[in-house]
């Protein structure tokens, strides 16, 4: 967590950091340890709204959900956050708007793996474990392609059975459902995208899997750090 400091008028001010905003707990152990692997050593905040995943997933985006979410990251960014770094798939999109609004940076954590997977190819398979998550992830990677002006083709992949996992706690579960789920698609395309940012530890149960498989966190994290960098961050 990051600790207020004093100025020399006795304010308080936060320092600058960089702040997630998580739909989920479970990602505070995953990106704390992400970032002691890759040496990384700046500050951040974590926040946990579990409720704007579940009201996404029963309601959609809806406008109230949509301002709230851009309350809480203007609200975090007043409290010195210069990059925050939203690492729900789902709500991705309507944090990413804030940077409309704001001076900081929002990054969404799915983006950089978009960008890498229409890099490497057109047929490019999508995996979800939470129908909300499919069509904000579609639109990113079609986003990605256009601009790049490259045809794709989508084979989404829902692991109906998944998530119910994750909900009890049972990632080993949960991670082998999602392999099970892959595993019988990904002669089809050319690299694998593992939509939200839990389903990165179903990637070591596939070592038969010739095709790239792409997961969000690492390489979310790693873009994330280094906007923070070049905003003065450091």
């Amino acid at each position: 967590m990051v600790k207020p400091y004093l100025s020399h008028k006795g304010r308080h001010f936060m320092q600058s950091h960089l702040a997630f905003l998580h739909t989920s707990p479970v990602h505070i152990g995953t990106f704390n340890r992400l970032m002691e692997e890759a040496s990384l050593e700046l500050p951040v905040r974590h926040i946990v709204e579990e409720q704007f995943l579940t009201e996404a997933r029963d309601k959609g985006i809806t406008q109230n959900l949509d301002e709230r979410i851009r309350d809480c990251i203007l609200s975090e960014r007043k409290k010195g956050a210069t990059v925050i770094l939203c690492t729900c798939s789902t709500i991705g999109a309507s944090a990413e708007k804030v940077n409309n609004l704001t001076d900081g940076v929002i990054v969404r954590i799915d983006r950089p793996m978009a960008e890498k997977a229409v890099e490497i190819g057109s047929r490019i398979i999508v995996a979800a474990a939470l129908e909300s998550t499919i069509a904000p992830t579609r639109d990113l990677i079609l986003e990605t392609a256009k601009v790049r002006q490259k045809r794709v083709e989508l084979i989404e992949v829902f692991c109906a059975n998944a998530w119910i996992r994750f909900e009890e706690g049972d990632l080993k579960g949960y991670f082998s459902e999602i392999a099970r789920n892959i595993k019988d698609k990904a002669s089809e395309g050319d690299v694998i995208v593992l939509a939200q940012a839990s389903m990165a530890g179903a990637a070591n149960l596939c070592p038969e899997i010739s095709v790239p498989i792409l997961s969000s966190p690492e390489t979310g994290l790693m873009y994330a750090a280094n906007v923070w960098k070049q905003k003065g961050g450091v």
